[in-house]
């Protein structure tokens, strides 16, 4: 991990030397110093590193050199934020600013300080262990799996169900060859459920084989244990790659075999041995391993994915209570319901904790203090819980150094707390975590980071949009208290819960889950992030000098009606989040933060920005809006803002929501050179704004999201005229009246959400005949678009489609959905369209629907669709079926 620190700041001094052309001789001489001690320091790190277990006079050491690093950090970003600030002083007075001569004290006394770590490294004879002690991790790989493998079957629980899909893989004979990854985090039992499967079915084939890979295991290794077991022969003399992959071919060339494969950790291991692996007789392999983006480069037409899923509450009690006895009192069941809850289904930590609890008092007050104590166990490394630790540590080490920090960022964010993909991407970015690379956007970069990190099984999805990206996204809660303990010993963030709690001199970023935190205090840092979760900041923030050096500032929630009080002093600031408060006015001074990237303002009052902002030359996502909300209900109203004159300046310009237009076609205009525009939410149109509006949007070549809602309920969106529509639009939103159903739409094939509202379209401008054929639309939201009485699916269209749904839809008497159409639907939503008569005539032939949700549905349409009812066998396939009540709007599950 400190070798991810030592390359980040080897990047950042890199970068920051490339822009510094105007340093003074002996600063720039320095600075390149600093650099070379940074660079022996990576490897010297990349060496630590590979200790798990560290003396503790190495430890110390480490943590000397590491707050140098840090001070190497300080050293830049104070030259840094002393350029801005003097670049600045012919319009705003900076105060006492640090000088040339103050950053070179600085730069001799981080010198001075690594002689004086060299030389107490030198007195007190402080060795590194030899590499041969590096062997504890590889021991940790291997002793990860032994226990599955000898567990009795009467032991493993709630794996019935799973066992049987998998056991049915293995005797369906449709295919030739087979390979299966069952992919799970660690400690998930996918060793367990595998081994149950092949006791079970290994008797079914000529002759079968089960391999631990591990990760100190190479691909030749490994296939001559194969070679060996398969021959029941004791180890022979070496043979070369090519020889094994020879021999073990031959050998398996008339036979149908099971081959398991536990504990994968590289593609290479799998890239070779497929090769000794014939592919007919109906045989079988089975690879489980925790990284699933292994499983997903290997994927071919012979090749599944099984995905373990974690236990279910009532079945994870049970495993609990293989190992210990559940208390009946009251009080102490819910302390133990709570203890068992933070498992999350987790079966390595139920049984470690029911093991560890099965010797202890099961009174209220014991448990209550197991529970308290949960994050002190997982953080040791010798504790009764230390096999939980030592298990999910393992994913953590095999991280490569650019996504260590990207993972430890999660400490930042209180337990069980959900954030949104792309706050957390801008988040990365805005700390630099995210390396550029030429010829791709940041963004894109930061999304593969995360996607790496998902199927790496390290960060879970919480809520996945309907085309399976995660919407928003989490840590388990057991890994979160490991990452915690791990962002501790590396200094990474400062986690401030409690008013009394101190804020080290060394904390870099502060995450405050407290309501009493008051910004306006000098702290003994100068922290760079300083994060509050929703809704925890109460007090009024004014920004306190120890400040000035940040760079991310996120204060979704916080009890606020004005923008920070010097919000100007922030030189450095890339990230303002200020979200969900009540702040109604954006101050001229913002024009001062000309590093800014990310400016969100989602659920403010803010309905206007100052000129000023077009200064803000860097700023990438501009987010200004206010969705109107009853009762907790989503109104169909958002309010957007006004944007400067000469907005064509920002022309790094990524997300640009919610812009009104009202009768201004110089706000469309300004819009066009905005080329580098992914998404663009615009509001308020007016009819005769079509013409200017339709080649604006021709031009911005890389929109992949587009909103455009008209002025009035009545006033038309006149957009027939774009013949040349961006290719890489994905998302479309269209808000207004349509005379006609655009053409142009049939033309974009990446597009795979479409929402159509108030279009009202007559029934010669059926949308469904243009829409049909578009290749990768998976969600079509069809809402007071349509007078018509009939809607025709027919055969052959909506290939990939996932999600339909129909909204008052008025007029409307019959859907008919042709055999062979809708092949993929999975949901299917009817809200509010009273003249519909029944259910879409054809929906059984519809054999993948899983979900039908019914809103505000007369009785006559509802009522065949129960348990007795005249429609029921018709719906018979359908999982889950729900309505909403028309009068008090109550949900009835008819499932």
């Amino acid at each position: 991990m400190t070798e991810a620190a030592a390359e980040f700041f080897l990047r950042k001094t890199d970068n920051w030397l490339s822009r510094e052309l105007n340093l003074p001789d002996n600063i720039r001489a320095g600075i390149k110093s600093l650099k070379d001690e940074l660079g022996i320091m990576r490897a010297v790190f990349k060496d630590i590193d590979n200790q798990r277990e560290q003396h503790n006079q190495i430890r110390e050491w480490i943590q000397q050199l590491r707050n140098v690093s840090y001070e190497i950090e300080d050293v830049l970003d104070i030259r840094a934020y002393q350029k801005y600030a003097h670049e600045n002083t012919p319009w705003y007075h900076i105060g006492s600013r640090i000088g040339n001569h103050s950053i070179a004290a600085l730069i001799e006394g981080i010198e001075e300080n690594l002689e004086n770590i060299k030389r107490r490294k030198a007195a007190y004879d402080i060795r590194f262990p030899s590499h041969r002690a590096s062997t504890s991790t590889a021991t940790d790989y291997d002793r990860e799996g032994i226990a599955p493998l000898y567990t009795p079957e009467v032991e493993i629980v709630g794996v019935e169900e799973q066992r049987q899909e998998l056991a049915s893989w293995v005797l369906d004979l449709e295919r030739a060859y087979k390979v299966m990854f069952v992919v799970g985090m660690g400690g998930s039992g996918k060793t367990a459920l595998v081994k149950l499967v092949y006791d079970q079915l290994k008797t079914d084939f000529d002759c079968h084989v089960w391999l631990t890979a591990s990760k100190s295991v190479n691909s030749q290794e490994l296939l001559s244990i194969m070679l060996n077991k398969l021959r029941n022969e004791t180890a022979n003399s070496p043979q070369t790659l090519r020889d094994l992959v020879s021999m073990l071919n031959n050998y398996l060339l008339d036979k149908r075999y099971l081959v398991i494969i536990d504990d994968l950790w590289t593609t290479e291991v799998w890239d070779d041995v497929k090769y000794a692996l014939p592919k007919d007789k109906c045989s079988r392999v089975i690879i489980t391993t925790r990284r699933g983006d292994i499983a997903s480069s290997c994927r071919e037409n012979s090749v599944d994915v099984y995905k373990i899923q974690a236990l279910p509450f009532e079945k994870a009690r049970k495993l609990f209570e293989r190992r210990s006895l559940f208390p009946s009192a009251p009080g102490a069941r819910l302390w133990a319901e709570k203890i068992l809850k933070r498992c999350e289904g987790l079966p390595l930590g139920v049984i470690e904790i029911g093991k560890a609890l099965s010797s202890r008092d099961k009174s209220e007050s014991e448990l209550k203090k197991v529970h308290d104590s949960l994050q002190a166990e997982l953080a040791s490394g010798s504790g009764q819980l230390s096999s939980i630790r030592r298990a999910l540590l393992l994913s953590y080490d095999d991280l490569p150094d650019h996504l260590k920090f990207c993972f430890l960022y999660m400490t930042m964010f209180p337990d069980h707390y959900s954030v949104k993909r792309r706050t957390l991407i801008r988040l990365w970015i805005a700390e630099g975590l995210v390396e550029k690379e030429n010829g791709k956007q940041v963004e894109d970069i930061g999304e593969k980071y995360l996607e790496e990190l998902m199927e790496r099984n390290l960060i879970q999805a919480s809520e996945s949009d309907f085309d399976g990206r995660p919407q928003t996204c989490r840590l388990h809660s057991l890994m979160h208290k490991i990452a915690l303990s791990k962002s501790a010993d590396e200094n990474f963030c400062t986690v401030w819960k409690d008013p009394k709690g101190d804020i080290s001199k060394k904390t870099r970023r502060l995450s405050v889950q407290s309501t009493e935190f008051d910004m306006r205090i000098e702290m003994p840092c100068y922290p760079r992030t300083l994060f509050t979760s929703s809704f925890c900041l109460k007090t009024a923030p004014r920004i306190g000098s120890s400040l000035k050096l940040l760079k991310t500032l996120h204060l979704d929630g916080a009890s606020v009606d004005t923008f920070p009080k010097g919000i100007e002093k922030l030189l450095l600031l890339k990230y303002l989040c200020l979200s969900n408060t009540r702040i109604k006015m954006v101050p001229v001074s913002i024009g001062r933060l000309q590093h800014l990237e990310t400016l969100n303002l989602k659920q403010t009052f803010v309905t206007s920005v100052p000129d000023t902002l077009t200064n803000l030359t860097e700023l990438r996502h501009l987010l200004i809006c206010r969705y109107n909300y009853d009762h907790l209900q989503l109104l169909d109203e958002v309010n957007g803002f006004k944007v400067p004159t000469e907005i064509s300046k920002l022309t790094h310009l990524q997300k640009l929501s919610f812009v009104r237009a009202d009768s201004d076609d110089r706000v469309i205009q300004e819009l066009r050179n905005l080329n580098e525009l992914r998404k663009l939410a615009i509001i308020d149109l007016p009819s005769d704004s079509g013409p200017i509006l339709c080649q604006v949007i021709q031009s911005l070549r890389n929109l992949h999201s587009l909103s455009m809602t008209s002025l009035k309920r009545e006033e038309t969106l006149k957009i027939q005229e774009i013949n040349n529509p961006p290719q890489l639009l994905q998302r479309l939103y269209l808000k207004g009246h349509l005379e006609k159903m655009p053409r142009w739409i049939s033309k974009l094939h990446d597009l795979v959400r479409l929402r159509l509202k108030q279009s009202r379209l007559r029934q010669d401008n059926n949308p469904v005949t243009i829409l049909g054929e578009l290749p990768n639309l998976l969600e079509l939201q069809l809402l007071d678009a349509y007078t018509g009485v009939q809607l025709d699916f027919e055969a052959g269209t909506f290939l990939k489609l996932k999600v339909l749904e129909f909204d008052q839809m008025k007029e409307l008497t019959v859907i008919i959905i042709d055999e062979e159409a809708l092949p993929c639907l999975e949901k299917l939503i009817i809200s509010r369209c009273q003249r519909l008569r029944h259910i879409p005539v054809g929906i059984e032939n519809v054999t993948k629907l899983k979900e039908l949700h019914l809103g505000h549905m007369p009785l006559h349409f509802v009522d065949p669709l129960r348990r007795n009812g005249s429609m029921r066998q018709l719906v018979q396939h359908i999982q889950k079926i729900d309505s909403r009540n028309l009068h008090n709007g109550a949900l009835e599950d008819l499932s």
